[in-house]
């Protein structure tokens, strides 16, 4: 069977590695020039703690055994924390860990002491925090590269770099050269990018973009042993009861603020985020968000934070429905797959299984 695979991302990437896994041949076609690395504008999370139950969390769960069968990439099966400050994040991580499947997730409560132990980088102000040892972390701009490589060595696999689609038909698209690439099954894996094409493909997608940022720093002269959440993350994910806590502080409530962080391989840390849903985005970065989540971070970590590096907004893809991913055949052998939101890092691997496992192929 041959597979075309439209998108150099990470879900794209992943529906290739997972065709190639298959037996069959692949093409990728990407905007880019290159097969470069996913940017630093990625935290390289992949999360299961806060996932909603049902679907989303066996996802979750699927796809974090998937990360830990490829080598090339270098899981790091880290765990998180996130940390509380006070009586009332403590007692929302209390209820987490008293969840019937909290095993399952890893989730476990520990006092200000053991939490320490588990990351002695975190010296600030804390009474305790959630921990799930079932979440980890990936060098995002190490990601693609080493799944090419592999992908090169199978003799299946083609990626042609600055093409854009300009034209789906019946088992087949037409790039902007003018050249036809033909598959048995076509994946459509374009991320934000569902405007144009995508919307004269189909008119009714239930998908929203969403604007964040995040910045990055330069090395911290200590080691993070964990990734690093404050307790506003209890506010958007779904696995949490946070009706108890009190309002945020009014810059993190108008961002829709929570506190991630991750250390990078040469020491930096990448922190974020804020969450805007309201088109058309702004194209400046506003500097108050990041001075509440240095100040922030500088609490927890009982220190002042390395210079700052890099500020940046980006946007990403993120079902509307119920759909954890939302997927929809536009052409015959055509499959459109997006708005995995921030769960594409995560779960891209097991979307693209159940991609495959969906259609039979």
């Amino acid at each position: 069977m041959r597979v075309v695979v439209v998108g150099g991302g990470v879900l794209g990437t992943f529906h290739a590695w997972e065709a190639v896994r298959r037996g069959h041949e692949v093409v990728q076609v990407e905007r880019e020039l290159e097969a470069r690395g996913a940017s630093v504008r990625n935290f390289g999370l992949v999360w299961v703690s806060g996932r909603a139950d049902g679907a989303e969390v066996e996802l979750a769960q699927r796809a974090r055994d998937l990360w830990a069968e490829l080598p090339a990439i270098g899981v790091r099966a880290s765990g998180s924390l996130t940390v509380c400050r006070s009586k009332a994040e403590l007692a929302v991580a209390k209820e987490a860990a008293a969840r019937p499947d909290a095993a399952a997730r890893g989730f476990q409560v520990l006092d200000a002491e053991q939490t320490r132990e588990r990351n002695p980088a975190l010296k600030g102000d804390l009474q305790g925090a959630l921990w799930c040892a079932r979440d980890a972390i990936v060098e995002p701009r190490e990601v693609l590269p080493a799944l090419r490589t592999e992908l090169m060595k199978s003799n299946r696999y083609q990626f042609l770099g600055g093409r854009e689609v300009r034209n789906v038909q019946d088992g087949r698209i037409v790039d902007d050269h003018g050249a036809t690439h033909e598959g048995d099954l076509v994946f459509l894996c374009t991320g934000a990018w569902h405007r144009g094409l995508i919307r004269e493909l189909t008119d009714d997608l239930p998908v929203r973009r969403v604007r964040l940022q995040m910045m990055q720093t330069a090395p911290l002269d200590d080691t993070l042993t964990t990734a690093v959440a404050d307790a506003d993350s209890f506010r958007y994910y779904p696995a949490y009861k946070a009706d108890e806590l009190p309002p945020q502080a009014p810059v993190a409530e108008e961002h829709k603020m929570q506190l991630l962080m991750v250390q990078r391989a040469h020491g930096g840390l990448t922190i974020g985020d804020t969450h805007e849903y309201d088109e058309p985005f702004s194209f400046d970065v506003r500097s108050e968000p990041y001075e509440y989540l240095r100040d922030t971070v500088e609490s927890i970590l009982g220190r002042e934070l390395p210079a700052i590096t890099q500020r940046w907004a980006g946007v990403y893809s993120q079902a509307t429905s119920d759909e954890v991913v939302v997927r929809r055949e536009v052409a015959r052998g055509v499959h459109l797959v997006t708005g995995p939101g921030g769960r594409g890092m995560t779960m891209s691997p097991a979307i693209a299984e159940a991609s495959f496992e969906g259609i039979g192929a």
